[in-house]
């Protein structure tokens, strides 16, 4: 399972809202997942989707959205939670994930 916080969940629906101007809400999904890359082995990627391919993905409804989740992604995001965070720093998506065994810097990525 991962968990998208309040916060979190209004910035996506916000970013949904956004992008498809000309089509329900509901047509829309936030795609969480990963790639390999970054400094630490794995990058975090976050994307607008209206494709849910029902043999690879998970789709997990919560905070009023879809998320979608490839089958592949989902065994390095499990218990993962997902925060919208606003400070001095910038703003943006964390992560907090319990799988990851190190992170870089900027926690956009990690390793296991």
């Amino acid at each position: 399972m991962i968990t998208l916080t309040d916060s979190a969940s209004v910035k996506a629906k916000e970013f949904i809202a956004k992008s498809n101007q000309n089509e329900p809400f509901e047509s829309y999904r936030l795609r969480v997942g990963i790639k390999g890359g970054g400094c630490s082995g794995f990058e975090y990627v976050l994307s607008i989707d209206k494709i849910v391919n029902q043999k690879t993905d998970v789709v997990i409804k919560q905070g009023g959205i879809e998320l979608v989740v490839d089958k592949k992604s989902i065994l390095y995001l499990n218990g993962c939670t997902i925060d919208y965070v606003e400070n001095m720093m910038g703003a943006g998506f964390r992560f907090s994930n319990p799988n990851a065994k190190g992170t870089c810097g900027c926690g956009q990525s990690f390793d296991v």
